[in-house]
C-alpha cells in the first residue's frame, strides 16, 4: 500500500488500481485538488485498509488481483456507507450495472480523464457533507401515523414500516419523486430526468437496476411488503402511504 498525503487535505480518497501508472495520475490530479490519497493494488487488502483508515471515499477498479471490486463493494455496504465510484474497463451496460447493483453511488469508465473522475469525486463528497450537515441542523421531523414510508428530505434518509432504509443518494430521489405522487405511474424516461442530478447520459435500465435495490432494502425492512407496483412496458408508481 501506497500513502500520499497532502499537507492541507481534508478528504482522504483510496484509490483502489493495480495499474500503477492509472493509479499514480489520479493520485497527482486528486493531490493538486486538494485530496490526501492512498493507494491499495491489490483486492484482498482493501477492506482491511478501510477499516483501519475509514476514507471519505472510494475509487474502486472491478478487475483487481486477489478479488474483483463488485464482491469487494457487497461486502463494504455491510459495514459501511462510504461513497463508492466503480471503475472499470468494461464498458457493457450490464457490468454497469451490476456495479450499481453492489452497492456503487456512481461509476467511471475506461479510458477517462482524471479531471472527469475528481470532479465526480468532489460531487459526491459534497453530497455526503450536505446531508450530514442538514441532519445535523434541522429540525425533526415526528413521523406520523402508524407506519408506511417516511421521508426527511433535509436529511435525505427514510424509514419504512419504522425502518431505517440504508438507501444511495440516487435511490433516494427515485423514491421521494414516486412518493410525492403516490398512485401515479412514471415512465422510466421521466425517473431517468430525477436519477442523476448532474444528466450524465444513462439508459432506462438503470432505473431498473435502482429499483430492485429499492424493492429488496423494502422487503428486508417489512417482510412481504412490495410498495413499488411495476406497469408492464411503462414505468412504475408507489403504492405504499407516506408521511413526513
Amino acid at each position: 500500500m501506497d500513502v500520499a498525503n497532502t499537507p492541507s487535505g481534508t478528504d482522504t480518497v483510496l484509490i483502489v488500481e493495480d495499474e500503477p501508472k492509472l493509479a499514480a495520475l489520479l493520485q497527482d490530479y486528486l493531490r493538486a485538488a486538494g485530496f490526501n490519497t492512498e493507494i491499495v493494488a491489490d483486492g484482498r487488502l482493501v477492506l482491511d485498509a478501510i477499516r483501519q483508515r475509514p476514507p471519505a471515499l472510494v475509487l474502486l477498479d472491478l478487475m483487481l488481483p486477489g478479488r474483483d471490486g463488485v464482491s469487494l463493494c457487497r461486502e463494504l455496504r455491510t459495514f459501511s456507507r462510504v461513497p463508492v465510484i466503480m471503475v472499470t474497463a468494461r464498458v457493457e451496460e450490464v457490468e454497469r450495472l451490476i456495479g450499481l447493483e453492489a452497492g456503487a453511488d456512481d461509476y467511471v469508465c475506461k479510458p477517462y480523464r482524471p479531471r472527469e473522475v475528481v470532479a465526480r469525486v468532489q460531487a459526491q463528497l459534497r453530497r455526503q457533507a450536505w446531508g450530514q450537515a442538514t441532519s445535523q441542523t434541522a429540525t425533526p421531523t415526528a413521523e406520523t401515523g402508524s407506519g408506511g414510508l417516511f421521508i426527511d428530505e433535509d436529511a435525505l434518509r427514510a424509514r419504512w414500516q419504522g425502518v431505517a432504509l440504508d438507501v444511495t443518494p440516487a435511490e433516494f430521489r427515485l423514491l421521494r419523486h414516486l412518493a410525492r405522487a403516490a398512485g401515479r405511474v412514471f415512465s422510466r424516461d421521466q425517473l431517468l430526468d430525477v436519477l442523476h442530478e448532474d444528466g450524465r447520459a444513462v439508459t432506462d435500465r438503470a432505473v431498473d437496476s435502482h429499483i430492485r435495490n429499492l424493492r429488496r432494502k423494502l422487503e428486508a425492512a417489512s417482510p412481504g411488503s412490495d410498495p413499488i407496483r411495476s406497469v408492464y412496458g411503462v414505468g412504475y408508481a408507489w403504492e405504499g402511504w407516506t408521511s413526513g
